[in-house]
């Protein structure tokens, strides 16, 4: 976008001549003393909270929370993702990133604003006289699940971070220092507080919102027990606490209220905005309050799904290593198409460095994940995001049981139930596995299930991977492996804050 920048002298002088200039009309205030009074005040402080999950990065484009900044460092930062759109988030692709990189500064700005705004309705609706017992503990626990949620992405992202709750908001109402200098806290200790923000939102909030008192609708997309529950168990997974991990899995299966959804392909229609296999999105609307996930993910040059960017891709790497048959979830890509400019697109042919005459090659598979063809024409879309589903449930348990026990019954059945959802070729008896080759037939299937799910990253250091995958994959395209563990275990702190804070050292990460 352009900006116009344009000075106008003698309308200054004559402004700057007036005797008296008019003072603005203030229509409305919103302070702290008028704010949180009444129950609906409450609802949109919690509300304001949600609309974190896909604020964009007010740098005049939509580049948003889950389906642009967690995409990038999630997937774009493995064997997965590729881009081709601008210098720093092609150095996350081909594993370049440093400090400066614009992507970890926005990813870090964008956590800790979920963070902020959810302790600011934490300490002030905690202060409320004017609702019921039963309506603050609901909008605790909505609050206290998304600030979870934004520590459990901070700490995978960068480890140790400097810990905010509610507590500090009073403090700095009391004591406002705006020039201090603030420590990390320990991940462990950060894990303490997530824990105890989700066991509280689990025990207050509802299984579900099809007939609740508080809202006046049926409600779907807030945060719900099974949600508190299931980010619960993705913490204690990256902790390698596979008993507590398989038994709050059990538990978020006796709920009785989520299961798979008959295809892969439906799930993730932009009409179809919730369903059983959802646990939580991010939510959106098309008129009220669109997204660019289509702009991001979709297809150039697509008759189907027109005038996108195809930012965001599948490494050719990845997606060649998906089943050639049977597997529908390989039929989720933009791989052969006629483009609007006359030319087929393609995939690279293996030795021909130019595509045949009236062919170009595709740099990466687009995906229809957030892009298909029935869904919008707009510029903005309503596509929601999926954090939490329940197949991925399925698939930490069946890790979880692995890790525990070795092959076993139960973990080949969970798995196969996601992978027989998609028509892919299901895996054979436990006897054929050792605790090894079923982690890495895990690890494997999981990327075929969650790509462009922000899983990825966390998935191979969890399994130990993420040099071995990320380097082979690097060689392959022909760039040089970089990864280096424990160096890059965690993102180096965005230089910016380094320099505003001397507690933040980049001294043991990546330069």
């Amino acid at each position: 976008m352009k900006h116009l920048r344009i000075i106008l002298p003698a309308v200054l002088v004559v402004i700057l001549s007036c005797s008296k200039i008019d003072e603005p009309k203030v229509y409305s205030s919103l302070m702290s003393t008028n704010a949180f009074l009444s129950r609906a005040d409450a609802i949109a402080g919690v509300n304001a909270v949600y609309a974190r999950l896909k604020a964009p990065s007010g740098i005049s484009d939509s580049w948003m929370y889950y389906a642009g900044f967690q995409t990038i460092i999630s997937d774009l930062t493995t064997d997965i993702g590729q881009s081709n759109g601008g210098t720093d988030v092609e150095n996350m692709t081909n594993c370049l990133w440093g400090p400066s990189n614009q992507y970890l500064a926005f990813s870090w700005q964008q956590q800790y604003k979920l963070v902020f705004d959810a302790n600011t309705s934490i300490y002030y609706i905690s202060h409320m006289t004017s609702i019921t017992e039963a309506e603050k503990a609901q909008f605790l626990g909505e609050c206290r699940f998304l600030r979870a949620l934004g520590y459990v992405d901070l700490t995978d992202a960068f480890g140790p971070v400097i810990l905010q709750t509610d507590k500090d908001i009073e403090n700095n109402i009391l004591h406002a220092d705006y020039e201090a200098k603030l420590s990390t806290t320990p991940v462990a200790d950060i894990n303490a507080v997530i824990i105890a923000d989700l066991e509280y939102a689990a025990a207050n909030l509802p299984v579900d919102y099809t007939s609740h008192t508080i809202y006046p609708t049926t409600d779907v997309g807030r945060a719900s027990k099974g949600a508190a529950m299931t980010l619960l168990m993705k913490l204690y997974m990256r902790e390698k606490e596979w008993q507590k991990a398989a038994d709050l899995s059990k538990q978020i299966m006796d709920l009785n209220i989520y299961a798979l959804y008959p295809s892969y392909s439906g799930l993730f229609k932009e009409s179809n905005l919730w369903c059983s296999e959802n646990i939580f999105n991010a939510m959106a609307n098309s008129i009220v309050d669109g997204v660019e996930i289509m702009n991001h993910f979709g297809p150039v040059n697509n008759a189907e799904v027109t005038d996108r960017w195809g930012w965001l891709g599948v490494s050719w790497y990845f997606y060649d290593q998906m089943e050639k048959t049977d597997d529908r979830r390989k039929d989720m890509f933009f791989v052969d198409y006629m483009g609007t400019d006359g030319l087929k697109y393609i995939e690279p042919i293996p030795g021909q460095a130019t595509a045949p005459a009236g062919s170009t090659y595709m740099p990466y598979a687009y995906s229809k994940k957030y892009a298909d063809p029935t869904g919008s024409t707009t510029y903005y879309d309503g596509h929601g995001f999926p954090i939490l589903r329940y197949a991925d449930v399925l698939m930490c348990r069946a890790e979880a049981l692995n890790e525990l026990n070795g092959p076993n019954a139960e973990s080949i059945n969970l798995i196969n139930q996601v992978k027989g959802r998609s028509h892919a070729t299901l895996l054979g008896g436990a006897s054929g596995f050792t605790q090894q080759t079923l982690r890495d037939a895990i690890l494997l299937d999981r990327g075929f299930e969650f790509y462009f799910e922000c899983k990825r990253r966390q998935d191979l250091l969890r399994m130990g991977k993420y040099e071995e995958v990320v380097n082979a994959y690097l060689t392959a395209i022909k760039q040089q492996p970089s990864i280096t563990l424990p160096r890059d275990k965690y993102f180096p702190y965005p230089q910016k804050q380094v320099d505003l804070d001397a507690n933040l050292s980049n001294a043991d990460r990546r330069q």
